[in-house]
């Protein structure tokens, strides 16, 4: 596998090529922070499925992707916020809403990684990883 700087952003650009091609599945190395991206993207509705895979002697992340009518992807955008060269954090008072509440806003807080709208109902803030819709 390549060396990656930022595996979220690798992420999100999979999912995005993924939809845009109209692939019905996309996989990449597994990592816990990618199987948590993908388990909330499958809570929130944006794919169907979000399997571990053995590769050999490691493991592999599958997303499957979800389409709507004239095979339009769902996931309509995917925003990296959060960048290794500048962190961006915020306080649970100042958790960003994306698309006026039509679209997730992914946070990696002390109580684990979760959804805008959770972050506001544990008072937590956290690190904004990114924005999908």
């Amino acid at each position: 596998m390549s060396n990656v700087n930022d595996p979220i952003a690798d992420t999100l650009t999979r999912i995005r090529n993924a939809g845009a091609a109209g692939l019905e599945t996309v996989s990449m190395p597994h990592s816990r922070m990618r199987e948590q991206l993908g388990l909330i993207l499958k809570r929130e509705g944006f794919i169907t499925d979000c399997v571990n895979e053995p590769v050999g002697d490691r493991k592999a992340l599958k997303l499957y992707m979800k389409y709507g009518q004239n095979k339009q992807p769902i996931i309509r955008g995917l925003r990296r916020i959060s960048k290794s060269g500048l962190r961006r954090y915020v306080p649970a008072t100042e958790i960003p809403r994306v698309v006026g509440g039509m679209g997730i806003a992914i946070l990696s807080t002390s109580r684990g990684v979760m959804t805008d709208r959770e972050a506001r109902q544990h008072k937590v803030g956290g690190e904004v990883l990114c924005y999908v819709w």
